[in-house]
């Protein structure tokens, strides 16, 4: 097995806690335990830090099947981020030669595990002009007869668009004729800009796994407490792949976890997020307005992105370099989604930290004759 470079990853990772104004982020701005534990009304403090059950305790997975209608503790197995569970279900269900289709742009993550462990990869496109939605029959081209894989990110990232119910049903229709699984990164349910929780794939289809994670909506990355969520006797075979990585999560994670998924809690934390997305959201429609049409986006449905096009003669890991290492402020390019002339600005911070570095972000185009 031979991976390519994780191009966001290693950028991120790198930088974003040496500059000044990180806008890299997808999240919003975390709590810090204390503030978990005031909102959950838990002690952290007598947790014993042994061994955790290896797919997480009940209580833990049964705060996460009640997100899930009809899910009970024995459809969900906890991992270490949703990395993990994507990792684990993308190596699960792709073999030398396999069809993988895949909804673009998205997180980098499956895009490039698919080939490394001998898949072949076929996209399925995100249209700007349609809202962020794919053309109709492009997942049935996509996907054929021959998937064995559909990977979808709903809502997506880096655009934060949530799929169009017919969207969903072509996807759903052409994974089941084929016979393919489909995994649903839904890391961002939960930061709705307005209305209900965006709708899961869970229970659309039989062979269906879902993903997601504290650490979009909830704003609790730190915890690295992800999930996979899908038929029992699936999960126990995933568990099976689980017990070669990272067996188990943290005790203190687990304990805080299911504290934060109670639903007194839980509703304290999600609307803390929408508090945070709509305030900021407000300062980012102010600074794509005001810039006389060189910049423009679709404002997200979901979760704390931007993903914003911009008009300067200059690429966008060029941009964002000049951005990091010259004004202090960290983006994330959109050639690293596969889109250039865009960049991906995570607005979830503290609002006077996001207007200093959209100022910046402002006038380095304006040097560059883009504004």
């Amino acid at each position: 097995m031979q991976v390519t470079s994780f191009e966001m990853e290693r950028w991120q990772s790198l930088h974003e806690h040496a500059v000044r104004l990180n806008l890299s982020e997808s999240g919003v701005h975390p709590l810090s335990v204390a503030e978990l534990a005031g909102i959950a009304g838990v002690d952290p403090g007598p947790v014993r830090l042994g061994y955790t059950q290896t797919n997480g305790s009940r209580r833990l997975r049964e705060r996460i099947a009640a997100l899930y209608p009809g899910a009970g503790p024995d459809n969900i197995l906890v991992t270490t981020g949703g990395a993990e569970a994507n990792f684990l279900a993308t190596w699960a269900h792709v073999q030398p030669g396999d069809r993988v289709a895949i909804v673009v742009p998205t997180y980098g993550q499956t895009p490039g595990l698919a080939p490394a462990f001998g898949g072949e990869v076929r996209n399925i496109p995100l249209v700007e002009a349609s809202g962020w939605q794919p053309e109709p029959g492009s997942a049935e081209a996509a996907v054929g007869r021959e998937a064995t894989l559909v990977v979808v990110t709903n809502p997506n990232n880096p655009t934060g668009a949530v799929l169009a119910e017919e969207a969903i049903e072509e996807i759903v229709r052409a994974a089941a004729e084929a016979g393919a699984w489909i995994l649903s990164d839904e890391v961002y349910a939960g930061a709705e800009v307005e209305g209900e929780r965006t709708p899961s794939l869970w229970g659309r289809c039989d062979r269906v796994l879902i993903t997601g994670s504290l650490s979009k909506a909830y704003g609790l990355p730190g915890l690295r407490i992800g999930w996979l969520v899908g038929p029992e006797a699936e999960i126990e075979r995933l568990w099976g792949y689980k017990d070669y990585t990272t067996i188990g999560p943290s005790a203190l994670s687990d304990h805080l976890a299911a504290a934060a998924l109670e639903p007194g809690a839980l509703a304290v934390i999600l609307e803390r997020t929408r508090r945070i997305v709509r305030a900021n959201l407000d300062v980012m429609e102010a600074w794509v307005g005001g810039s006389e049409g060189r910049l423009t986006w679709r404002p997200p449905d979901a979760g704390a992105i931007g993903f914003v096009g911009y008009s300067a003669d200059v690429g966008s890991s060029e941009l964002a370099e000049r951005l990091r290492a010259e004004d202090g402020v960290l983006v994330v390019p959109g050639d690293q989604f596969g889109l250039d002339g865009y960049l991906r600005v995570g607005f979830g911070i503290e609002r006077g930290p996001l207007e200093a570095a959209l100022e910046l972000v402002s006038a380095r185009l304006e040097a560059l004759g883009a504004g």
